[in-house]
């Protein structure tokens, strides 16, 4: 069998749960050969855990450098991931990049620019587009069985944290640590899944409260209305600070409304076209016939095992990947968008003006409370 030998690059939660499942040989193709980590704690409390073939170090550089590695997976703080995968890109390794790709699209175009010349196979984790459920969505909307887009909302409510979650980490919901709050950190999979099932907005309209349930300078409760190219509007609303939480995505289209909510896929499917009844119908009241059935999925929700095993096919055998580095610009001009229009106070057009967005990032992070550390 071929195999391909990966090292990780930051030991915090991610890092660790990844290199505790490789090391067990979750993924039978990977074969874990290396960490760092430059947090002298969380290093030697890797060794704990983690067999002795594997080599440990201090430094990312010098375990790119060590010769032990094929590919890297890096997991560290959001800022670091384009200036690590660069490096990664420059020795010739495969990178997979827990998301965000970055903080700020400037950082990422420039990333996604130098994996293109490496050649080398650069993926994105993200492990919720290999969630059946959302993959039928993918396919039902994009296969066109349901006619256009019409609306979209997506209530995502369900992340509650405390403000021991936020006490945690002196980089943590900071500007200058994190680089922002849900939309950075939670939402990223959601945002990439409202983009990959339904495509780009064009415009943007959002509010996004800083510190308005927790005490931290980002924000935790986000509303964002959204404009599509065909006309189809949207809502993407999405807090910490709800308990119970919602999540709940709703998407219609000409042919009827889908549904995703309680790990359930429900179609109410119309008997014709809205658009074509709304115009022949001779009854100002009437309406089509609805069927309402719960749509059958196929396929394991592997998760973040299942991204790191299709990664490894990619490398070994050419195969392709679930998300290719490059889809990582696409969600995060999504999360820009939102937090430029609340900065500006007005719509944006996407995609945005990156000169802009960095300057207004970076007054934030110039009156940001945060000590930076590793994630």
């Amino acid at each position: 069998m071929k195999t391909l030998r990966i090292g990780i690059i930051g030991m915090g939660n991610m890092g660790s749960d990844h290199a505790k499942k490789l090391a067990q040989g979750t993924v039978p193709e990977v074969i874990l050969t290396a960490v760092s980590e430059n947090d002298g704690q969380r290093l030697a409390a890797s060794r704990s855990y983690l067999p002795d073939t594997v080599g440990f170090f201090a430094s990312p550089h010098e375990m790119m450098d060590s010769g032990l590695c094929d590919a890297v997976i890096i997991a560290t703080p959001h800022y670091d991931h384009p200036e690590l995968a660069i490096a990664a890109f420059s020795k010739g390794l495969h990178v997979l990049c827990e998301k965000p790709a970055g903080v700020y699209t400037k950082q990422v175009r420039a990333m996604n620019d130098k994996a293109r010349d490496s050649g080398v196979v650069f993926g994105m984790m993200f492990n919720q587009r290999t969630n059946p459920l959302y993959r039928k969505m993918h396919d039902m909307i994009q296969g066109g069985e349901l006619g256009a887009i019409k609306r979209v909302n997506w209530i995502i409510t369900d992340w509650y944290r405390t403000q021991a979650y936020y006490d945690s980490g002196s980089w943590r919901a900071t500007w200058a640590g994190e680089g922002g709050g849900v939309l950075i950190n939670q939402c990223p999979h959601n945002i990439d899944l409202l983009q990959w099932i339904c495509g780009m907005p064009t415009k943007v309209r959002a509010f996004c409260h800083e510190g308005k349930w927790h005490d931290i300078e980002v924000e935790d409760d986000v509303t964002a209305y959204l404009e599509f190219e065909n006309g189809s509007t949207g809502v993407f609303v999405t807090t910490t600070g709800d308990l119970p939480g919602t999540n709940r995505l709703e998407i219609t289209l000409e042919f009827g409304k889908l549904v995703c909510e309680n790990n359930t896929l429900t179609l109410h499917k119309l008997s014709q076209s809205e658009r074509q009844y709304c115009y022949e119908s001779k009854d100002g009241f009437a309406q089509p016939t609805v069927d309402v059935s719960h749509v059958p999925v196929e396929g394991d929700n592997s998760q973040h095992m299942g991204v790191i095993q299709s990664f490894a096919n990619s490398v070994l055998d050419g195969t392709a990947l679930i998300a290719d580095g490059e889809e990582g610009i696409r969600s995060l001009m999504l999360s820009n968008a939102m937090h430029l229009s609340s900065w500006l106070g007005e719509t944006v057009d996407l995609p945005i003006d990156e000169e802009v967005f960095l300057r207004e990032l970076e007054k934030k992070i110039e009156a940001s409370n945060a000590r930076v550390t590793n994630k």
